[in-house]
């Protein structure tokens, strides 16, 4: 009766999903350079494939001939999970925790950040779709980037 006993927990054991710490490998499918044109100006955002335990991009808005904005990016393996660091032009570095991710999705969040307090990234194909959102003066707001698979400036 043990061994049969010890058979079945063994078996419950090794088909049993278990869920894991997502890895910096999980978000492979953010690199590469992904482009939006935009009233016109040229946003694109560029992220090197994970390596490391983190991954990390840069992003440039440019528009008359000038670069209007740029963001350096990381998202780095933690002990619990991956967090999302950007230091834009001009501002404070904001963190973000990982709250969701599934094999091309993931979101990051930080209920104290002043804005975005959520930044989502989908991957469909040779389409990346970024969204920031949050909450500003009491009016929740969210800005889409529908970026395609370009080829960012050398």
């Amino acid at each position: 009766m043990r061994l049969i006993s010890a058979a079945t927990i063994v078996t419950v054991f090794m088909t049993t999903p278990f869920a894991q710490t997502p890895r910096a490998t999980d978000l492979a499918f953010l690199s590469g350079c992904w482009v939006l044109e935009r009233g016109g100006r040229t946003i694109e955002e560029h992220w090197l494939a994970p390596a490391g335990g983190s991954l990390f991009g840069v992003g440039r808005t440019v528009g008359g001939g000038k670069t209007l904005e740029f963001e350096f990016l990381q998202i780095r393996e933690a002990g619990d999970g991956l967090t999302y660091v950007a230091k834009p032009s001009n501002q404070p570095e904001g963190s973000f925790k990982m709250t969701a991710h599934s094999a091309d999705s993931v979101t990051f969040e930080n209920a104290a950040h002043d804005f975005p307090q959520r930044i989502t990234y989908r991957r469909s194909g040779d389409a990346l779709f970024a969204r920031t959102e949050g909450t500003t003066n009491g009016k929740t707001r969210g800005v889409d980037f529908p970026y395609t698979r370009g080829a960012c400036a050398p």
